[in-house]
């Protein structure tokens, strides 16, 4: 009985690595796309206010100024909005594959408990 349960840690401990890694992931993923709708809602109020100036101010504006980075918080913002949607879908997509892999362990382990315990129970009798 005890050699049984020796036998069996090494892929329950793996099966419950895969389990709350799967789990985390997904969770991770949800999350940054959560993050997403708030991220753009900033982004559209910070083109509304940059390109509400008229042009010709937009453009006369010295370097280094709050409007010309603004202007360069608009152009870096699509890359950060991307990158949120892109690992978030990434990590949600791992948390399953974990969850997959831990349910083909289980399947490839239920046949091998049962052959043993099926041997058990002739050995017995």
């Amino acid at each position: 009985m005890m050699k049984d349960i020796k036998s069996m840690m090494l892929p329950l401990l793996i099966l419950a690595i895969l389990v709350i890694g799967g789990i985390s992931y997904a969770w991770q993923g949800i999350a940054l796309q959560n993050r997403v709708a708030g991220e753009e809602a900033k982004f559209h109020a910070l083109q509304q206010e940059y390109f509400i100036i008229n042009k010709a101010e937009r453009e006369a504006a010295p370097t280094g100024d709050a409007l010309n980075q603004k202007n360069v918080d608009i152009q870096q913002y699509p890359s950060t909005l991307l990158q949120l949607k892109l690992i978030g879908v990434g990590r949600i997509l791992a948390g399953i594959f974990a969850a997959l892999l831990a349910i083909l362990l289980v399947l490839f382990m239920m046949p091998v408990r049962l052959a043993k315990l099926m041997k058990a129970n002739n050995t017995v009798q």
